[in-house]
């Protein structure tokens, strides 16, 4: 276990218009080498990190809850998607306070963000714990994510809505910058070309 006092989110409640307009083929369903679904490896980094999960999917998910449900996700379904990253956020950190959780703040992953290193989360546990309030990885000077947040900041989680996703508490916050050497940090999946062939 990477962190015992720390809870991970998973945002996958995004619809991925830039990967398919007509919204027929869900980019985190898509297969990456090997055969698994890109939010199932997503999961999975963050599962082998922290003891508890909390993923938010929209109301139509095409079957994405399910999968990561049956990855030992704990799922929950966002009716405020469609608003934008902040309400996703938001009510995935509600979900971890209603269970009194956690204790020292979250790791927040995308769901189209499937090679991050495992070691890039053990060093944001590691700066949370030591008392960051935000820390975020930088490879090459470029900050990417994932993104951890201290409880610190709980009550500006929980008032994000819509479009005003986490970029506006690292603006007015000081960020601990961790350095590392992976480039998955900054490579998502946004069209069909940014899946491996």
């Amino acid at each position: 276990m990477c962190g015992t006092s720390l809870a991970g989110i998973l945002l996958a409640a995004g619809r991925g218009r830039r990967f398919d307009p007509a919204g027929a083929r869900n980019k985190l369903l898509q297969r990456l080498p090997g055969g698994e679904p890109v939010v199932a490896a997503s999961a999975r980094l963050l599962l082998s990190c922290v003891p508890r999960v909390f993923a938010v999917v929209p109301p139509a998910d095409g079957g994405v809850g399910e999968l990561l449900r049956a990855l030992g996700c704990e799922v929950s379904v966002c009716p405020d998607a469609d608003s934008g990253m902040g309400a996703s956020l938001s009510h995935a950190v509600r979900q971890s306070v209603r269970q009194s959780l956690p204790a020292d703040g979250w790791l927040v992953a995308l769901g189209d963000m499937p090679w991050v290193a495992p070691s890039t989360l053990a060093a944001l546990r590691d700066a949370l714990l030591g008392g960051a309030g935000i820390a975020a990885p930088l490879h090459g000077g470029q900050r990417g994510n994932p993104i951890g947040f201290g409880a610190v900041h709980r009550d500006a989680l929980l008032a994000m809505a819509g479009e005003q996703g986490a970029r506006r508490l690292l603006a007015l916050h000081p960020v601990t910058g961790v350095a590392v050497d992976d480039p998955g940090i900054l490579r998502d999946i946004d069209t069909p070309a940014d899946l491996p062939p």
